[in-house]
């Protein structure tokens, strides 16, 4: 079983590649942002985002493999993100992967960016207690995952429509702050006037059992969206920095009241956060207050760890190797992948 995991991550607009040892040791963890090239557009183009992977990823494997101090010799196997993304991006990053674990002869990985997300946390706090409640909120998903063990997840619930960060983007580009707009909004917010205005927290209540049991961990953003674009349409002249920290205050209450909710029904040990959102200042502030509140352990991922990157590939590519063995080069890219849920 291969200990230094060589991991790229190529799903969306961030080429990335990481070593890492035995799922918990960043050996080195290099990133290139393409924020200023998606910028101009107000979000990701992906037929841009593929061209640049193209462009990126052969110079940032060789800064990974410099900050590392290693050679390819030196890799055990190589783990690949196969999905859910960009088709074209995640084909750049699989295709690499696999020509990789052909020169080096080592096993080649695939990887679900789901699942990796999850194991973020794993890499700066190796002995975190299972079960553990998962708060997963990107720019395309909103989760609360039960991590039973490693590799053995339950979905409590997940959003029905926009996720947290698609929400943040739309209605910072409404408001003008530009792209990407969680960042944006996170740092306007500090302006303002949380409780200025009284936005609608979608499928919350003080008693959870009131809510249908298909709802009870359900999300639902495409609401408060629509709520705080009419607002401003009929209020022009409403602060933009108490309409933004408004609206952040309403989507990190549904996110924290829903996790507290997770936390007390499954009898969790500990409860952490993942995905581009969990960057979120607010966010990262009230969810340590829940847990705190509720008695469980919390951690918190450093902000690198949040967004997407490749040593969070490599460590779940460690425990996929270490459960099932090495993925079969015929293995594609699958835009729609999910994360592998328990029966």
């Amino acid at each position: 079983m291969g200990d230094l995991i060589l991991g790229i991550e190529t799903s969306c607009d961030e080429t990335a590649v990481a070593v890492v040892e035995r799922a918990t040791v960043v050996r080195s963890s290099v990133v290139s942002s393409q924020v200023e090239l998606h910028a101009l557009f107000g979000g990701v183009v992906p037929e841009i985002a593929g061209r640049a992977h193209i462009r990126e990823l052969v110079p940032v494997l060789a800064d990974a493999l410099a900050e590392a101090g290693v050679s390819g010799s030196d890799i055990e196997a190589v783990a690949a993100t196969t999905g859910p993304g960009l088709a074209g991006s995640l084909l750049v990053g699989v295709s690499a992967a696999k020509a990789l674990s052909l020169v080096w002869d080592v096993p080649f990985v695939a990887v679900n960016h789901l699942e990796a997300h999850l194991y973020a946390s794993f890499l700066e706090e190796p002995d975190l207690d299972l079960p553990l409640v998962v708060l997963l909120v990107s720019g395309g998903h909103t989760m609360l995952v039960l991590m039973e063990d490693h590799g053995r997840y339950r979905l409590l619930g997940s959003t029905l429509d926009d996720a947290a960060g698609e929400a943040f983007d739309k209605v910072a580009r409404y408001l003008g702050l530009g792209y990407p707009g969680g960042p944006a909004i996170d740092a306007l917010s500090g302006e303002g006037d949380a409780s200025a205005f009284d936005y609608p927290r979608s499928m919350v209540r003080e008693n959870p059992d009131t809510l249908p049991e298909d709802r009870r961990y359900a999300f639902s953003f495409s609401g408060l969206k629509t709520a705080v674009v009419n607002h401003v349409r009929s209020d022009p002249e409403a602060a933009t920095a108490d309409v933004a920290a408004s609206f952040q205050e309403a989507v990190v209450d549904v996110l924290v009241t829903k996790a507290r909710w997770a936390v007390e029904a499954t009898g969790a040990r500990g409860a952490c956060l993942g995905g581009g959102v969990a960057a979120n200042s607010r966010l990262r502030e009230r969810f340590l207050d829940v847990c705190t509140e509720t008695g469980v352990r919390a951690f918190l991922p450093s902000r690198a760890m949040c967004t997407d990157n490749a040593a969070m590939v490599a460590a779940a590519g460690w425990w996929r190797l270490t459960s099932d063995g090495p993925s079969p080069l015929d293995t594609g890219a699958d835009p729609n992948l999910g994360l592998p849920l328990l029966p």
